[in-house]
């Protein structure tokens, strides 16, 4: 198979990026190495190719009650210049997909994750009724990232838009080193920063601006390595791994983005799991010692079997192991004392944590 390329693949060869498949697209791994990039984000500023996500715009007069109906959070009530994050659901509650929703001037734009873009565009399209427009405009746009205490200064030296005024999932349009660029405050990491949204045409103009306004701040290169271990340290999910169609979000911990109270694709499957009982928990672990969690490792409380790892690393900021696991009840209470197993039988005693497991970031929620 092809992999394809992001409008910024020149730039991550030219820096010697290691390169990897990823989501059908060639993808930078990492630059320095994952710990150096990791500490960069979470200290000074670093800069992300996120140009393999999904974008969809949605538009017509029905496309608010149309999103309310598809995703299981409320936009009906969502402002232009703010974003909101949703799960995408099928009729048995399982997560199709988790998104973020833009709302810009005369459209919605949706930002998907790579791996389900074909899925989501196709699922959407055939949920949408005939007066609301789907619009595939993936292909058009590059995205950049900037993250880190230090993102504010990188991106103001570009732009006369008052980055300052833009709130916590707010959203502005205007120019940004002489680009037309959508600038989210919406990122993955812990950290305060920006999406720049930008035509893929002039994707390489915003890098070059990009990289260069760094300089000053320390700004490293950062690839989906240290991404990985970046949304770990917050616990947020990660699609594949943490969620998926066989997960529901009530079970994920994301009932904070469900409303029951109106009506949604899958509603009726979670009001029935809700009422009869969640049996299940997506929990934060560390483990004690030396050991790194993996996928598929398994939990074990009082040597039974309660969980599966889904999400395992090592912390650079923390210095140990983290993960996630899906665990039974009545073992998901934090402090609950528990054994992931590795493989040939190797245990590593751990515990059960209330997330985020890295408390010490930028990020302001205000």
């Amino acid at each position: 198979m092809t992999l394809r390329k992001t409008p910024f693949h020149a730039h991550h060869r030219e820096a010697g990026a290691r390169l990897v498949p990823f989501a059908g697209y060639e993808m930078p791994v990492q630059y320095s190495g994952v710990i150096m990039e990791h500490l960069a984000v979470r200290q000074a500023v670093g800069l992300f190719d996120l140009s393999h996500m999904g974008e969809i715009e949605v538009r017509g007069a029905e496309a608010s009650a149309f999103l309310d109906r598809l995703l299981t959070n409320s936009y009906g009530d969502l402002e232009e210049g703010r974003a909101r994050y949703s799960a995408m659901c099928n009729e048995s509650g399982g997560i199709i997909d988790d998104l973020i929703v833009y709302r810009l001037s005369g459209r919605y734009l949706l930002v998907v994750n790579a791996s389900n873009f074909e899925k989501d565009l196709a699922w959407i399209r055939e949920q949408a009724p005939d007066e609301v427009e789907i619009t595939d405009v993936n292909a058009g746009i590059g995205l950049l990232a900037v993250q880190g205490p230090r993102a504010e200064d990188v991106v103001q030296r570009l732009t006369t838009l008052p980055l300052h005024q833009i709130p916590y999932y707010g959203v502005v349009e205007g120019q940004v080193a002489g680009v037309e660029t959508v600038v989210a405050r919406t990122g993955y990491t812990g950290e305060d920063g920006f999406e720049l949204y930008v035509p893929a045409d002039r994707a390489s103009d915003t890098w070059n601006a990009v990289t260069e306004a760094g300089v000053p701040f320390g700004m490293g290169l950062v690839g989906l390595g240290a991404r990985d271990t970046l949304r770990l340290e917050m616990k947020y999910a990660l699609y594949g791994n943490d969620i998926d169609e066989d997960t529901t979000p009530l079970e994920a911990g994301l009932s904070w983005v469900v409303k029951l109270d109106k009506p949604f694709i899958g509603r009726d499957a979670l009001l029935a799991q809700k009422a009869r009982g969640v049996e299940r928990r997506l929990v934060a672990f560390r483990v004690d010692g030396r050991g790194v969690p993996r996928p598929g490792h398994e939990v074990r409380v009082g040597g039974e079997t309660v969980g599966t790892v889904r999400s395992g690393t090592f912390s650079p900021s923390l210095r140990m192991g983290i993960g996630t696991a899906y665990v039974r009840r009545p073992h998901t209470r934090s402090g609950t004392a528990i054994e992931v197993v590795a493989a040939r039988g190797r245990t590593m005693p751990g515990a059960i944590v209330k997330p985020p497991f890295y408390r010490e970031g930028s990020l302001k929620r205000g």
